[in-house]
């Protein structure tokens, strides 16, 4: 994984990782605490903040990834561009342009909020649960892809039909189509009518 001042933050010095904390929040978006990621995850889950983000090549065709299948949670399904959870403190659009880059190899261009969701969605592969306030990003991939294959197994540009043939093919994260139906007025507005979304 390619380190940023964040990353290398939470290491400790000896070289091992230390715990990932993520924030708690209350049902209005309030930091209320922090708590151990795999924890924050169990069911029932806790209201944790987290980010999703929506990239557009040229085209107006949204990149898509299948997570690596090393991953502990919703590993070898197809989600959105990226998304993860801020460290405490951390504020959601850095740590969504963090993230992009540590999985996909590139910085977002015209990075912008499109909103946020909350959701309770139950993975049964894992039976893990994401109890989610959600911080929704749009913008544009204009450089090339560089995976890190822990990270991402495959990616994808797709246009709304595309999508939605592969979305009745292939299994998706339990949270995806909640994202990006809460995405598609910012995703309209970025891509325009001509683009389908």
């Amino acid at each position: 994984m390619p380190s940023t001042p964040v990353t290398a933050a939470i290491s400790s010095s000896n070289g091992t990782a230390e715990e990932i904390l993520l924030e708690l929040v209350d049902e209005d978006g309030k930091t209320i605490g922090t708590a151990e990621k795999l924890s924050a995850h169990q069911a029932p889950g806790r209201l944790h903040r987290a980010f999703s983000v929506f990239l557009f090549d040229e085209s107006g065709r949204l990149l898509i990834q299948r997570r690596a299948l090393g991953k502990y949670h919703s590993p070898g399904v197809w989600s959105n561009t990226c998304c993860g959870h801020p460290y405490p403190g951390e504020s959601p659009f850095a740590a969504a342009a963090r993230r992009t880059y540590e999985e996909l190899g590139i910085s977002p261009s015209l990075l912008a909020e499109a909103g946020t969701v909350r959701y309770n969605h139950p993975d049964p592969g894992s039976g893990l649960v994401e109890q989610e306030y959600n911080h929704l990003f749009v913008g544009m991939a204009q450089s090339a892809l560089r995976p890190d294959p822990e990270e991402v197994g495959e990616t994808s540009f797709v246009t709304p039909d595309e999508l939605a043939e592969r979305h009745a093919k292939a299994p998706f994260s339990a949270w995806f189509m909640t994202v990006l139906d809460a995405a598609r007025p910012a995703i309209r507005e970025l891509t325009g009518p001509a683009a389908g979304w």
